[in-house]
């Protein structure tokens, strides 16, 4: 009787672990790097620029504002799944309503931001931005201007993919003069593949 106790016994428990073995190889393994892809709206910042138009409206070039789409990587880290690492790189664009010159700023800006899950659809995260390749084209009604690379700190909330950023940088011309870019904004943000 005891032999057959323990042989149920130990059947039991070869079967229990048979089966979490098997339920733990079917479980779908979620990888930890998503492709992300980005967007903003942006405004603030020093007056690069003035425009004025025939009708006697104008309109200021600000060094922070702007358009931007990037794309780049969510690095959800290891043991510890409330905390996420976004690495992007983008294009930022801002133009003025004048149609018959094209008159705009670009710049390239490359981020790198740790966020903070505070629940499924909330997040927290600070970082760093750098941008590139930063130019002031006045389309042949005045002057080109070029600015050198900037880098500052960058914070976002965000909630469902929809948050509000602010950015602290300063642009330096090819004079040394320096302006203000700092922003705040609105940002979208598309993680694939969904989780």
């Amino acid at each position: 009787m005891r032999v057959t106790k323990k042989l149920t016994l130990l059947s039991l428990l070869f079967f229990i672990s048979f089966c979490h073995l098997h339920a733990q190889e079917n479980e779908k393994k979620v990888s930890p790097l998503r492709f992300l892809i980005k967007g903003a709206f942006e405004f603030g910042g020093d007056d690069v620029a003035e425009v004025y138009f025939t009708n006697g409206e104008q309109q200021s070039v600000k060094a922070g504002q702007g358009v931007s789409i990037a794309v780049g990587g969510e690095l959800q880290m290891p043991g510890v799944k409330k905390l996420l690492l976004h690495a992007t790189v983008g294009y930022k664009y801002v133009t003025t309503q004048a149609d018959n010159v094209h008159i705009r700023m670009t710049r390239v800006p490359i981020n790198l931001m740790a966020n903070f899950m505070a629940t499924k659809k909330l997040r927290f995260g600070a970082g760093l931005t750098t941008h590139r390749a930063i130019r002031f084209n006045a389309d042949g009604i005045g002057q080109n201007m070029r600015f050198d690379g900037a880098t500052g700190p960058m914070f976002e909330v965000a909630y469902s993919g929809i948050g509000l950023t602010y950015t602290s940088m300063t642009y330096k011309d090819e004079e040394k003069l320096s302006y203000s870019a700092n922003s705040i904004g609105v940002s979208f943000t598309i993680a694939l593949p969904n989780r």
